[in-house]
């Protein structure tokens, strides 16, 4: 046992111990004869120091050692139980202590009853060293398979302290451990407190814990063999084989962790998870829900029968079971609300509950799971008793608020009101930074609130005790504040804090009111910020004045742009990835990574507003918790949103620097959009080729990475022929091989490719790719290549240029007036199909589309994914979803307004309502067919690259599910928000 620091509230107990006291008390063991029961006193006050975390010096360990081992001379049990437990406490202070392993291994074989063996056991694997664990390998294993469950519990105990030392030798001790494991002891066995002078027999001990100290120490001999891993938790999880309930908890833990490393796993542990969820131990149950609704990407079908088991659990008589079963509903409601839905009235009738705690948690989830109508209703019952419950009870509810704010926000009044009232209440920081942040995101994600949020922490900075919230409020103030409608009534607050506060906030607050200054057009204002930074520089505080005096200099500068681009600079570093880049730099092995210093010029830059973007996603998707099961060593966790688009940020100016280096594609300018890495041979093949795809202006670049797997084989001169379908859009302008490629070793082949319509042109075409390459093989005598090779060719798969390789996302802040501007300015998109004749077409849910009437559909195209604006599409290609609020641009171009039958050069807003039957007959129908609306629209898709979905009465038909299914892999970021403008029957 291992105290770090010395316990605070050891000086509460009923007995005082002090250290030099105990220490001159030590003579007692000198002493002859004798005196067990005295003795058995000073060694209780020993181990109470010890356990307390008072540390004796090495000297003063060392000479109670040695006073204790006199006592092994003594026959009385209790004892020698007290001399074992204080020695394994002494073994890392004392020196020598090696001198008594003969003597306490010789208590670990006494009689079957001795009740200090797992004290003696315990020591024993305390004071020995890695050269000496294979001299007591008999002794432990026989230890194990004890038929004591004390004596089995403290050697597999004492195996895990063994196992960092000498894990070889303890490996070896599977067998024996798996016996444990798989036995259930009853026999005499158990604990004593060592008072009794007698070797009596130890009081009946029916414990099971040793089955779950057996399986945990299974776990770490197996650790690193996955299959043996599998084996041993279905073995273990069958019906019957472990009664203990903590032995089970750990097999849940091991089974989720199973299925959550390997996705082959996943079903036969899910299976296993679905099981427990019906054993007669509520710990089983309670950690197989958690377990099941904590995995990743879980569905409603795998979730459905754990959900059940906790509703059930609500209703328990006993508090703990119902506490215990809200607290997994409530984390599990926050990324996944619907499966919890059908839970809510049980939770209902929870809210009344006398117990705070559990009345608290069921708000709170019902606030995750509720409709927006029953919001106003909730928030009444929570402000009834947010005067009773504790700051960490009121923080979960404020956490939900937050979250309900993003997701309603047009009830944005209602919440700004209650948090602002509960701002003034008493509370600590933890409290008061949670409800601050709160209305840091209305401010940021709901701007009709902006401006009473930020009058409501205006007047609490006027009376805040904590100098950290007031800081970041001012600085909240300085960025949104000159934006408002009316930004000088916030100067007043700002300069208050200079005159009254302390020297941090002082500073803080002559920021805040420099970005009302700087780049400000009204020359009132400009004036009124001076007047009250001059008045700084007289301030006692050095850092106050140098703030002033450098904000005075900017505003005195005639150039606006560069004061602007210092103050109120809306770019920033992507923090994920700047983290990440730090953390590698300063934990690098290699010293050879210091000899120069952080780059930070690989850091890619965000603003601010993509920023609040990620922050906002990451806040209303909530992602699974963490399974803390025991682990073999560090696992990479799933990167998050925000990480991902940081890494993928990263790796495209990445790629822009390599291509600024080659002097033949440096002439093209630059890089407009890289895409993803596509794999164009299986990774078990000879040869392995990877595509990227870089856009410029005028010319298409591919980029292919090609690895030779081939054994003692060099490829020299390699190439890829790259031929496209559209050999009148594109034309290749040259080849970059790679000189040559050892075994393992990736290069890099260049093809370009020049737009023959110029650069407003959007060229969609299949390339089939051809990779030839001078094969030479390797002499084993020289290690050099034969002087002559043969050439060679290998076939690879084809891939599309298609338009989502022209549309790079950008962030919309408020998407809603984007859309109206949209509309507003007349960008539309009209078709004109032709559908099957029907006497109704209401009715209708799947027809076949062929001559008949003429539907005419119009579409407003604009390029943002809106979840409320379409009916979900059949997606076969799941790749991951662009943020909410991004609309799509085309690589490098500007909107522009193109006449009826055309497309701009920004390639997003056409109409299609032309004469296209050209391109109908060449897809397969004349004018009037089916193959005229397919094809009409398949040239449409593969141009623009904009998903388009036909609807009538609310049904998809049939004859467009085709083309959905084929826009679907182009449209990752744009989509259609149809209108119908007239109907002909």
């Amino acid at each position: 046992m291992s105290y770090g620091k010395k316990d605070e509230d050891a000086d509460l107990g009923l007995v005082k111990v002090d250290r030099t006291q105990v220490f001159q008390e030590a003579r007692l063991f000198n002493s002859s004869p004798i005196q067990p029961r005295r003795c058995r006193i000073l060694l209780t006050k020993i181990a109470l120091l010890l356990y307390t975390g008072e540390k004796f010096p090495k000297n003063e360990a060392t000479t109670l050692f040695f006073g204790i081992s006199k006592l092994f001379q003594n026959k009385d049990a209790s004892l020698r139980q007290m001399v074992h437990l204080v020695i394994k406490e002494l073994a890392n202070s004392a020196e020598d202590i090696i001198m008594v392993t003969s003597t306490i291994m010789k208590d670990t074989g006494g009689s079957t009853d001795a009740i200090f063996r797992p004290n003696a056991i315990r020591a024993l694997c305390r004071i020995i060293d890695a050269t000496t664990v294979q001299s007591i390998e008999r002794v432990m294993k026989t230890a194990i398979v004890d038929k004591n469950p004390s004596v089995s519990s403290a050697a597999l105990v004492s195996s895990y302290h063994l196992l960092p030392i000498a894990k070889d030798v303890v490996k070896r001790w599977q067998s024996e451990t798996q016996e444990a494991a798989a036995a259930s002891k009853s026999s005499s066995g158990g604990y004593s407190l060592g008072f009794s002078s007698s070797a009596g027999n130890l009081p009946m001990n029916n414990s099971t814990m040793t089955q779950y100290h057996a399986i945990g120490l299974l776990y770490q001999m197996r650790s690193s063999d996955r299959m043996a891993l599998v084996k041993m938790v279905q073995q273990f999880g069958a019906a019957g084989v472990v009664k203990s309930p903590a032995a089970l908890t750990m097999l849940v833990r091991l089974a989720a962790q199973l299925a959550e490393e390997d996705a082959s796993l996943r079903k036969p542990m899910m299976q296993l998870l679905d099981g427990w969820l019906r054993h007669k131990s509520e710990m089983v149950n309670f950690e197989a829900a958690k377990a099941i609704c904590d995995m990743r990407d879980v569905t409603d079908a795998e979730v459905n029968q754990a959900v059940h088991v906790l509703q059930l659990f609500l209703t328990s008589p006993r508090a703990v079971t119902k506490f215990a079963a809200l607290r997994i509903l409530h984390n599990f409601a926050s990324f996944k609300p619907q499966a919890v839905n059908v839970c809510n009235p049980d939770i209902e009738l929870l809210i009344s509950n006398s117990n705070r705690s559990i009345a608290t948690f069921a708000i709170t989830t019902l606030l995750k799971t509720g409709n927006e109508a029953s919001v106003d209703r909730l928030m009444k019952q929570v402000s009834g008793f947010m005067s009773e419950i504790t700051d960490e009870f009121k923080i979960t509810i404020v956490e939900a608020i937050r979250t309900l704010c993003l997701k309603f926000p047009s009830k944005q009044a209602g919440m700004l009101t209650f948090l602002s009232g509960i701002l003034r209440d008493e509370g600590g920081y933890d409290f008061k930074r949670a409800v601050v942040e709160s209305m840091f995101d209305l401010i940021k994600f709901v701007p009709d609130s902006k401006e009473d949020a930020l009058a409501h922490l205006c007047e609490f900075i006027e009376d805040c005790e904590f100098t950290k919230l007031a800081v970041r409020i001012l600085h909240l103030i300085g960025l949104e504040g000159p934006k408002c409608s009316n930004p000088t009534k916030y100067i007043r607050y700002i300069y208050n804090r200079v005159v009254l506060e302390n020297a941090i906030v002082r500073a803080a607050a002559v920021t805040a009111l420099a970005k009302f200054g700087v780049g400000q057009k009204d020359p009132d204002v400009k004036s009124s910020v001076r007047v009250l930074l001059t008045r700084c520089l007289d301030d006692v505080d050095d850092e106050v004045r140098d703030r002033a005096a450098l904000n005075l200099k900017l505003m005195s500068e005639e150039d606006d742009d560069m004061a602007l681009d210092f103050v109120k600079n809306e770019s920033m570093f992507s923090l994920p990835t700047f983290e990440h880049q730090l953390v590698m730099y300063v934990t690098s092995d290699d010293q050879a990574a210091f000899e120069s210093p952080f780059d930070i010029s690989k850091i890619p830059i965000v603003t601010r507003e993509q920023a609040d973007a990620e922050d906002r996603t990451k806040k209303l998707t909530a992602t699974a918790p963490t399974l803390k099961a025991p682990k073999a060593g560090p696992t990479k966790s799933s990167a998050s949103s925000a990480e991902a688009a940081a890494s993928a940020s990263a790796q495209a100016q990445r790629y822009a620097q390599e291509l600024s280096e080659i002097p033949e594609i440096q002439e093209f300018g630059a890089v407009l959009k890289s895409s993803p890495i596509v794999e164009l041979t299986e990774a078990e093949t000879e040869y392995v080729v990877n595509l990227v795809k870089h856009i410029f202006k005028e010319h298409i670049v591919l980029q292919f990475e090609v690895k030779n797997t081939l054994p003692d084989t060099v490829l020299e001169n390699v190439s890829v022929v790259a031929t496209p379908s559209e050999e009148d859009e594109l034309e290749e302008a040259f080849i970059m091989e790679a000189a040559r490629l050892a075994t393992d070793e990736p290069g890099k082949v260049y093809v370009a490719f020049q737009k023959i319509n110029g650069e407003g042109a959007l060229p969609v075409s299949t390339f089939s790719n051809v990779l030839k390459f001078t094969s030479k093989e390797i002499d084993p005598s020289t290690g050099e290549p034969e002087a002559e090779g043969y050439d060679d060719e290998y076939e690879i798969s084809e891939f599309d240029l298609t338009g989502s390789d022209y549309i790079i996302p950008t962030f919309a802040s408020n998407f809603s007036h984007l859309w109206e501007q949209i509309g507003a300015s007349g960008e539309e998109a009209e078709e004109t199909l032709q559908l099957g004749g029907m006497k109704s077409i209401a009715g209708k849910q799947r027809g076949d589309m062929g001559t008949g009437h003429a539907n005419m559909m119009d579409h407003r195209c604009h390029g943002a994914t809106r979840k409320d604006t379409l009916p979900p599409a059949r997606r076969w290609d799941r790749r991951a979803r662009q943020p909410k609020h991004t609309y799509a641009q085309i690589a490098g171009q500007e909107r522009v307004r193109r006449p009826r039958g055309g497309h701009g050069p920004d390639g997003l807003f056409l109409q299609i309502g032309r004469d296209d039957k050209a391109h109908g007959a060449k897809r397969g129908g004349e004018r009037g067919g089916a193959g005229d609306c397919v094809g009409g629209m398949n040239r449409f898709s593969r141009r623009c690259g904009i998903l388009m979905q036909q609807e009538v009465a609310g049904k998809s038909r049939r004859g467009c599910n085709d083309y959905l299914n084929s826009c679907t892999n182009t449209m990752s970021s744009v989509s259609v928000s149809q209108k119908s403008s007239s109907l002909v029957t």
